[in-house]
C-alpha cells in the first residue's frame, strides 16, 4: 500500500485529492490548520497543525512516505488577493510551509512531491487583451505577476526545481486555473468568482440584482475540481516535472459566466457592474503541453460544472437559513 501525505487536506481541493488517492488504494495522512468546513475529511489521518512551524513539519513528513501532496498556501480570491492588505502574510505564510516541507523531504528521503503553483503567476502584460491573453508555460518569464501572489507562487516553483536539482527529490509542478466546484468556499471574502457568483444569484430575489466586480468583460476559463484532481495524478504518476497548466480552455467573460449562473437558477434577475478588485483582463488556460506530455487535458464542459457547483451553494443557503430569511446578496 502507497503512503501519501497531503498538505493543505483541510481544503477544498486537498480534501477531494484525498477521496481520489484512497479509492485507488493509498493510505492518505493529512495535514491542515483548520478541518475541513463541509466534512470532506476522510483521511486515514489527520492531524491538526500549522505548516509554517518546522516541528509540525517533521512530525507530518516521514520516512515512510511515498508522494507528498503540497496544496496548503495562504490564498483566496480577488477580494483578499488584490486588495494588497494581505500580501505580506501572503508571501511569508506560503514560502515558510514550501521551506519546511522541502526540507523535511530531503532529510526523509521522500522523493517524489508535487506543488500547487497558480497561474496568477503568468506575467500582467500579456493578459491585458481580454480576448487575447498568453498563458502558455514557457511565457512566464521575464516575470510580472498582478499580485504579491503570483510572485511567491512563482518564486516557490523556482524552490521546488532546486530541490529536485540539489537534492533529487522529483518535483511536479501544476498551475492551477481558477478551481471550483461543490464543497468549495463560497462566502466569508477568501471565496473565488464562480463560487461567490453562485452565491448572490441563489440568494437574490426573482426580479433583483447582483453586483459583479469591474466591467464585466474580463474573462477567465474555469476549472471543475474532479478534472483538477485527475490532472494532479496524471501528473505524478508521469515522467514530467512541469511546470504545467491544469485548467480549461472555455473562456468566459465575467458578465457571461453570471448570465450563465441566472440562467441556471430560473430567475429574472439583472447584473450590476460596480468597482472592485479583478486582477488581469483576460486569462485562459493553454493545455498544448499537457496534451503534450500526459496525452490528456480536461474536457468537461463549463456548464456541468457550474450546475453541480450552483446546486449545491444554493443547498448550503438553505441549510444557513429557511427561504424566507434570505436576502439579495
Amino acid at each position: 500500500m502507497k503512503k501519501a501525505l497531503v498538505c493543505g487536506a483541510g481544503g477544498f481541493i486537498g480534501g477531494h485529492l484525498v477521496n481520489r488517492l484512497q479509492s485507488e488504494g493509498y493510505w492518505v495522512r493529512g495535514v491542515d490548520i483548520k478541518h475541513n468546513e463541509y466534512g470532506n475529511e476522510h483521511a486515514d489521518e489527520f492531524i491538526i497543525g500549522d505548516l509554517r512551524d518546522p516541528l509540525v513539519a517533521a512530525k507530518v513528513v516521514t520516512s515512510d512516505l511515498d508522494e507528498i501532496y503540497q496544496l496548503a498556501a495562504d490564498m483566496g480570491g480577488a477580494g483578499f488577493v488584490f486588495t494588497g492588505e494581505n500580501d505580506a502574510s501572503i508571501m511569508h505564510n506560503s514560502v515558510l510551509c514550501n521551506l519546511n516541507i522541502l526540507e523535511e523531504a530531503k532529510h526523509k528521503g521522500v522523493k517524489r512531491i508535487f506543488y500547487s503553483s497558480s497561474a496568477c503567476m503568468y506575467p500582467e502584460y500579456n493578459q491585458m487583451d481580454p480576448d487575447n491573453p498568453k498563458c502558455s508555460e514557457d511565457s512566464a518569464y521575464p516575470a510580472a505577476p498582478d499580485s504579491e501572489y503570483g510572485w511567491e507562487k512563482l518564486f516557490s516553483e523556482r524552490l521546488y526545481l532546486t530541490y529536485q536539482r540539489n537534492h533529487g527529490i522529483e518535483a511536479r509542478i501544476a498551475r492551477f486555473h481558477n478551481i471550483f466546484g461543490p464543497q468549495g468556499t463560497w462566502e466569508g471574502g477568501r471565496e473565488k468568482a464562480p463560487a461567490a457568483v453562485c452565491r448572490k444569484v441563489a440568494m437574490a430575489e426573482d426580479g433583483g440584482s447582483i453586483d459583479i466586480w469591474g466591467d464585466g468583460k474580463q474573462t477567465r476559463s474555469f476549472l471543475i475540481v474532479d478534472e483538477c484532481i485527475e490532472g494532479i495524478r496524471r501528473l505524478m504518476q508521469s515522467d514530467f516535472s512541469g511546470p504545467v497548466n491544469i485548467g480549461s480552455e472555455e473562456m468566459i467573460s465575467l458578465n457571461d459566466f453570471a448570465r450563465m449562473v441566472i440562467g441556471l437558477s430560473g430567475k429574472t434577475i439583472s447584473i450590476n457592474n460596480i468597482t472592485g478588485p479583478t486582477g488581469v483582463r483576460g486569462r485562459n488556460s493553454d493545455n498544448r503541453l499537457i496534451q503534450e506530455k500526459l496525452g490528456w487535458a480536461p474536457a468537461t464542459p463549463l456548464r456541468v460544472g457550474v450546475e453541480k457547483t450552483y446546486y449545491w451553494i444554493a443547498e448550503q443557503i438553505q441549510k444557513k437559513a429557511p427561504e424566507h430569511e434570505l436576502v439579495e446578496a
